[in-house]
């Protein structure tokens, strides 16, 4: 069987993997991500830069089963990435409130002679929040490495009113689709 690699420095992708692949690398990407900044739709990118991820890993990784991936949060057709600083996760935070918005993680597997990527999309709702939950929730330093400005699996699921969809989508890896995506590719 061939070796699994998964191009994702994310320690919640890491180990949701755990529930998919017994055994796997994994080798981070450092592709650039800004190449997509102005692309059209944006509800593309993610599967488009988890597709640039594992062509990046795979190149280097003959006879292995390359896994890219890449989650963003999107509202009112904005994608929201990763907060630059305080101020930035304030304002993300403020734009969710009492929203919904979309999470989509894109999804890529690539061998030496197959390539197959998909994305998966799930809504959450946020509460309507205060200023003062907004600053309590930015304080405890969880926004600040998350698409969107929050962690569902953290202190950020104290926001959420509802989802509906996969929730593991939202933690950054759909766990039950890319599982059925890897048998089909393995058996390939």
């Amino acid at each position: 069987m061939s070796q699994i690699i998964l191009a994702s420095a994310s320690p919640r992708r890491q180990e949701l993997m755990k529930l998919i692949a017994r055994s796997f690398l994994t080798i981070p990407a450092r592709c650039d991500e800004s190449v997509f900044k102005d692309h059209r739709p944006v509800c593309e990118i993610p599967e488009k830069l988890a597709l640039l991820k594992a062509q990046e890993i795979s190149a280097g990784n003959p006879g292995s089963i390359v896994i890219g991936c890449d989650t963003g949060v999107f509202i009112n057709d904005t994608m929201l990435g990763k907060p630059e600083n305080t101020a930035d996760s304030i304002n993300m935070l403020r734009m969710l409130s009492g929203t919904t918005h979309t999470v989509i993680t894109g999804c890529a597997l690539i061998s030496d002679t197959v390539t197959d990527s998909f994305s998966v999309r799930t809504q959450v709702t946020f509460y309507d929040l205060t200023d003062e939950e907004i600053s309590r929730y930015v304080k405890t330093g969880e926004p600040s490495d998350k698409a969107g400005g929050y962690g569902i699996q953290g202190y950020g699921s104290l926001l959420v009113r509802k989802i509906d969809g996969d929730y593991y989508n939202v933690v950054g890896l759909p766990v039950a689709q890319l599982s059925r995506h890897l048998s089909e590719f393995i058996m390939l």
